[in-house]
């Protein structure tokens, strides 16, 4: 059922499969709001009075600011606040204890996350690209639900060091950030398998990652890189590696050890 909101957004509450204590799906229903370019400047008053949304879509507005009370809304799962014009988000978005699914941030104006935010260890995908960020919050590894996590085209100097403590994470995209290294911590990402490292200021491949068994996928294009290592060719699960667009020469014997065990150099 769909049903349109006074402020131009729609109502729509959908059948959804929940998993049992026996293992079976039963069905269920799911409440969502949704106000895709609604024109907003400000969140709807009426969104208040859904205390059970789990689904709240707010992209494509002009959105300067939310409210505190968003931390009221406990049931919500999914939040999409991306591509308006934040400058902040409330502490209060720590109080969202059932967001398991998608937390949209990206193409905003924000300068700092707040250490509440770390808060979720349910949310499974978290997107604050798009932002003049600086740096993310050192209690980072806190979320340890993450999955995905992107962190593109911010002002990244350098990551916190519990990063390493995202043990579910398997993608991490990091492209056209200001990044020289990464910590340490990160070579216990067993699960990492798609790193995104375009258009940073490396100079070498950071050490971090010899140790990552799952990683498929490495793009390094557009950064300074004057040598390889050779220990990307003990990569076990490696099956890409982009390298264009930077100062350096793979050594043939590099190249045929990738290539012997099914990786793919672009250069």
């Amino acid at each position: 059922m769909i049903a349109t909101t006074s402020a131009g957004g729609s109502v729509s509450v959908r059948p959804c499969e929940v998993p049992t204590p026996a293992g079976e799906a039963a069905v269920s229903s799911e409440l969502s709001l949704s106000y895709w370019r609604a024109g907003l400047t400000s969140v709807p008053e009426e969104v208040w009075r859904h205390r059970d949304v789990e689904v709240l879509l707010l992209p494509d507005n002009a959105l300067t600011e939310v409210p505190s009370r968003i931390g009221s809304l406990r049931g919500l799962r999914t939040l999409d606040l991306g591509h308006n014009r934040l400058t902040a988000v409330p502490d209060a978005l720590g109080d969202l204890v059932s967001l398991d699914r998608f937390l949209y941030l990206h193409d905003n104006r924000l300068t700092r996350l707040p250490a509440s935010l770390t808060r979720l260890d349910r949310l499974a995908y978290l997107n604050v690209g798009e932002n003049p960020l600086a740096e993310l919050p050192e209690t980072l590894g806190r979320m340890r639900g993450l999955v995905e996590l992107r962190a593109q085209h911010n002002r990244l100097a350098t990551l916190p060091s519990s990063t390493g403590e995202l043990t579910a994470v398997r993608e991490l995209w990091l492209r056209g950030n200001q990044l020289t290294t990464l910590p340490r911590s990160m070579g216990t990402l067993l699960d990492l398998r798609e790193l995104e490292l375009r258009e940073n200021r490396f100079t070498e491949v950071p050490d971090a990652l010899r140790a990552l068994p799952a990683l498929r996928r490495l793009d390094l294009r557009g950064n300074a890189l004057t040598e390889l290592p050779g220990w990307l060719a003990e990569l076990p699960a490696l099956e890409k590696l982009d390298l264009r667009w930077n100062p350096v020469t793979v050594p043939a014997s590099l190249r045929t050890a990738l290539t012997e065990h099914g990786c793919v150099v672009l250069d």
